[in-house]
């Protein structure tokens, strides 16, 4: 039996609905992210930079584009004969065939991946947050506190911590009481979805509540090991960590990047993120074209204005389009003399020439109000606009459009044009 420390088990399944069309064809985990990256860097970026390198990966929704994004690891330098990265899909059993239900169900169906290493600690990790963290130093807490189980925490504001797990602790930061999404929260300590579990423990547990429905770790797991007495404890985290899970939180991630100071810095030596690299041409700047504050991808051709936006590889925008306060994903096309303001375009769009994107007054979105919001413009990946049609805030376009989806050449603010096969 080969034996390891510490192995990770990273939940990348996760649908990310609140993400709208930009997950109607991929998971959440796989959105592009920065540029260059896509969101599951860096959980993976953190496991090797802090020595960790055996990653199961649990995927389950649209999970093509991050199998292919994965590989074998070799970007991460998880490309390893013994540990290394391995994608743990839902599979047939003898007995029955089932989705993972909950994130601890997803790991109890894997428990037989984890026996092989028989280690010390597992370590689970969500697929779907922004940060830099050294889980070297969450375990050396974790040891230091003989804890059965750790959770890496995060105060956040008050008025916030009722969309989290919440922890009040002792002063030796051993969690007294554990409360998930509580409506009056008492504390601002937020769990964080990234936990420490000694071996036993969690093996245990995960056993002990098999035909637990939906099993969750927020919702069963923890409770259940807290009240049975096992040692709990909430490891404080103090930098950047951000969950991208709504549209709003996503494209102000985005924007955070091209701070003049940012308080997320992409360019640290010693803490580097590794992503897939595809080869492609160089970047080309036109002389009439007009960049500030940026990131632009590699392979990229700009002839137009690119102002405070984040654009992905191989995007071409041509003269006279105007971008400002947005996120262009890789291998979209923007028209010329198309202005677009306050969007998120998902990769291989085409949007045509003279077309003016995120105009008029905000308006509450109509089918979907609580995605939909802060005056985006949202379009998913694939989608076609036809040339010389305005589009409204908090809109949402997926699939190949033309002229006749738009009334009077304009779609108003809160409205949707979803293509059938598209969901949202």
């Amino acid at each position: 039996m080969i034996k390891k420390e510490m192995i990770a088990m990273l939940l990348a399944g996760g649908q990310g609905s609140r993400l709208g069309v930009l997950t109607s064809g991929v998971a959440k985990p796989a959105v592009a992210f920065g540029g260059k990256y896509r969101i599951i860097d860096f959980p993976l970026s953190n496991c090797i930079n802090s020595g960790v390198d055996t990653v199961g990966v649990l995927t389950q929704y649209q999970p093509l584009r991050l199998n292919t994004h994965i590989g074998i690891g070799i970007p991460w330098d998880l490309d390893r004969n013994i540990g290394g990265i391995s994608i743990l899909p839902p599979y047939e059993k003898s007995t029955n065939a089932e989705w993972y239900t909950g994130t601890a169900n997803a790991i109890f169906q894997n428990l037989r991946y984890m026996e092989q290493y028989n280690p010390d600690y597992v370590l689970i990790l969500g697929g779907d947050h922004i940060y830099k963290m050294d889980y070297e130093v969450m375990l050396e807490f974790h040891k230091a506190n003989n804890a059965d189980i750790t959770l890496a925490t995060i105060p956040v504001p008050m008025e916030e911590a009722s969309r989290f797990g919440v922890v009040i602790t002792d002063e030796s930061k051993r969690i007294l009481e554990f409360e998930e999404k509580p409506p009056k929260p008492r504390s601002n300590l937020a769990s964080m979805g990234i936990y420490i579990f000694s071996w036993k423990i969690l093996r245990e547990a995960l056993i002990d509540l098999q035909d637990q429905p939906g099993c969750d770790f927020g919702k069963h797991i923890i409770p259940y090991c807290h009240e049975r007495g096992d040692r709990v404890f909430a490891y404080e985290y103090n930098g950047y960590w951000k969950d991208v899970g709504t549209l709003t939180s996503y494209w102000e991630s985005n924007m955070e990047l091209i701070d003049l100071v940012p308080i997320f810095n992409l360019y640290e030596e010693f803490w580097n993120i590794y992503t897939k690299n595809d080869v492609v041409q160089p970047q080309y700047i036109s002389q009439d074209a007009v960049i500030d504050r940026c990131i632009i991808g590699e392979g990229t051709e700009i002839y137009g204005e690119v102002h405070n936006s984040v654009i992905g590889s191989g995007v071409t925008i041509e003269p006279g389009a105007i971008v400002r306060d947005s996120i262009i994903m890789k291998s979209t096309s923007i028209g010329a003399g198309t202005k677009i303001y306050k969007a998120i375009i998902a990769e291989n769009c085409v949007i045509g020439s003279g077309c003016e994107l995120g105009v008029g007054e905000e308006e509450t979105n109509v089918q979907f109000p609580k995605i939909y919001t802060d005056g985006l413009v949202t379009i998913g990946e694939d989608s076609v606009i036809p040339d010389h049609v305005k589009i409204g805030k908090n809109t949402a376009i997926s699939g190949g459009t033309t002229l006749d989806d738009y009334p009077s050449g304009l779609l108003t603010s809160g409205e949707c044009i979803i293509k059938a096969g598209d969901r949202r």
